[in-house]
């Protein structure tokens, strides 16, 4: 069973002003504006958000856009059925009359949808396939935390399984690539964005 991910986006200049950043990935800054356009999507266009709410949902952001890079750094914005993908979707895009008309919004939907799509890609390859298609290395992680699934046998209790081990696959590609790209938060501009 795959986990249902927010889809997020990540930085981009708006109109050459400069924007404040929340964080930053590998040197490359996560801009305030956007964050919040992003949080505010996936939180029924609320801004009313406490400091520490918005701090966790930045931690989940971040995550989302290390798994991005790391997709990018393994070349998988260059694959031809990925490339087809996000040309059908602009063409569609385009076609709709509903579109919010400033290209800001336009670029952000944009990179939303390359992100979302290379983070799926990615998390298919490293996390989804690896635990429902490696039979050895599931029944091995069943053996290992036998205490948690008392409630049944390996056959019985096999989707549980799955999405246990999914969680701890995920957890440990996050920690190695937070380890390989720094990521700086700056917790005095985030402040800032939120509601007291």
């Amino acid at each position: 069973m795959r986990k249902t991910y927010c889809i997020i986006i990540f930085s981009l200049t708006f109109g050459g002003a400069f924007a404040q950043n929340v964080a930053s990935i590998n040197g490359k800054p996560v801009d305030s504006k956007e964050f919040m356009w992003v949080y505010k999507k996936n939180h029924s266009g609320s801004a009313n958000a406490t400091f520490k709410e918005l701090e966790e949902y930045l931690d989940l952001y971040l995550n989302f856009k290390l798994k991005v890079l790391d997709a990018i750094e393994m070349g998988f914005d260059k694959d031809t059925a990925y490339l087809t993908e996000i040309k059908n979707y602009e063409t569609a895009l385009r076609t709709r009359k509903k579109i919010s008309g400033t290209k800001a919004t336009y670029s952000m939907i944009m990179n939303e949808y390359r992100d979302a799509v290379l983070m799926f890609n990615i998390s298919e390859l490293k996390v989804w396939d690896k635990a429902q298609n490696d039979e050895n290395q599931l029944r091995d992680f069943y053996t290992r935390n036998r205490n948690f699934y008392k409630e049944g046998s390996f056959d019985e209790v096999k989707g549980k399984v799955i999405t246990d081990y999914q969680e701890v696959l995920e957890k440990e590609w996050v920690n190695v690539l937070r380890t390989k790209y720094p990521v700086k938060v700056y917790k005095e501009e985030l402040k800032k964005l939120a509601k007291l």
